[in-house]
């Protein structure tokens, strides 16, 4: 890189911290996630707006490659965080009755009307793997963002009601099954290269981790302190190795970073708090760019019938298979009307894990750059649907309670 190639890569960082603070407080007094309008102002400075002109003007070609490296390295670092908050005895507590069924609900029937869409829409967008792009589209709609939902239930103080709890279980499981088919969805779409096969490490990989790292990071911890650097720095520097090994055989880096974060030992909260902590740090600078990054691929400046079209249908398919699915499997757990809908509604926020397997479909070649967008835009939609959903239910529920008072 030139002397002014780094200036120009240094004030965009910048650039991209600024704006996403101001846009996740605005997001914020709106009721919103933060993570909705960093990924809204990703899209408005890519190509959408004056085809382009602002976007090749604040990120240059030339620097573009260099964002994507700082991108990638944020990604792996929220990724791993991802499985680190993977609270297994959660699902041991809570992953019976409600939580299970809502969980089977909530990923069956999104799978089942993912693959009807799909079907159609692989008529138009002609795929070139075409049952690689139908087991993505499958799980493209039916991911629901398990990090944005247990943000949304903390600052809305539900993080240990029921439905919180049922919630967090059920969006845990999701994303364990959202992941793995996917990767699934990666070995098939490439399943017609040369050293394909080596996308098998990934379960002796898998094995290493849990059989051999997870023990030797727990007998390390009890033989240095919670906050040790060189802990702290062994921890990271297995992270990036997981994450370069599942991306030489095959599989994207993300599926690295997520198996390490769920390895990594569970039995020191104290460390895990202060990893999650160090790492959430870095995180907050680095994956603002990634939303950039992603909104430069995402083009609404061309989108015409066919394509406002394809968007119903997904929108449609996106919210009745995750909110119908796991409203009826509520209800068949005795939960009230009021509290199936509210879990149904967080059930369909999307956010950030959508964006990042939208990303791998579009870099596996599953996705073209115009479904991609659109597919962009369904996240945004579901994640901001919720808020203003649960305030519906709930003035609702204190309207119903007020009605029944004696006058």
């Amino acid at each position: 890189m030139t002397e002014l190639q780094v200036a120009i890569l240094l004030l965009d960082v910048a650039l991209i911290v600024l704006v996403a603070r101001l846009v996740g407080r605005l997001a914020r007094a709106l009721g919103q996630p933060p993570v909705i309008g960093e990924i809204v102002a990703g899209i408005l400075l890519g190509p959408t707006l004056f085809h382009g002109a602002v976007s090749g003007t604040l990120f240059p070609m030339v620097v573009r490659p260099h964002l994507s490296t700082l991108a990638s390295v944020g990604l792996v670092l929220f990724m791993f965080v991802v499985g680190l908050e993977f609270d297994f005895s959660r699902l041991r507590g809570s992953g019976r009755g409600a939580a299970g069924a809502t969980a089977i609900g909530a990923t069956v029937v999104p799978l089942g009307l993912g693959v009807l869409l799909a079907l159609y829409l692989a008529d138009r967008h002609q795929p070139a793997n075409r049952l690689g792009f139908v087991l993505f589209m499958a799980v493209a709609v039916s991911i629901t963002a398990f990090p944005v939902l247990a943000r949304i239930l903390t600052d809305r103080g539900m993080s240990r009601t029921l439905i919180g709890t049922i919630a967090l279980s059920a969006a845990a499981v999701c994303d364990l099954v959202a992941w793995t088919l996917l990767a699934v969805v990666q070995a098939i779409v490439g399943g017609g290269t040369q050293h394909q096969w080596l996308i098998l490490l990934v379960i002796p990989f898998a094995l290493l981790l849990f059989g051999v790292v997870r023990p030797g990071l727990r007998r390390l911890a009890a033989r240095t302190g919670p906050r040790s650097a060189g802990r702290i720095a062994i921890v990271l520097v297995g992270l990036l190795i997981s994450a370069a090994v599942t991306q030489m055989v095959g599989l994207h880096f993300v599926f690295g970073a997520f198996l390490f974060g769920l390895a990594v030992p569970r039995s020191d909260d104290v460390f895990r708090e202060e990893l999650r902590h160090r790492t959430e740090a870095a995180t907050m600078l680095l994956l603002p760019v990634y939303f950039i990054v992603a909104g430069l691929n995402v083009d609404l400046s061309r989108v015409d019938v066919d394509a406002v079209v394809d968007f119903v249908l997904i929108m449609v398919t996106a919210v009745a298979g995750k909110f119908g699915g796991t409203f009826l499997a509520a209800r068949t757990q005795g939960l009230s009307g009021r509290q199936s809908a509210e879990l149904a509604t967080l059930m369909n926020t999307r956010g950030l894990t959508e964006l990042i397997a939208l990303s791998v479909g579009l870099q596996i070649g599953v996705l073209d750059g115009g479904l991609y967008s659109l597919m962009v835009v369904m996240a945004v939609v579901t994640t901001a649907m919720c808020g203003p959903m649960l305030q519906m239910l709930s003035r609702e529920s204190r309207a119903k309670e007020l009605s029944f008072i004696p006058g």
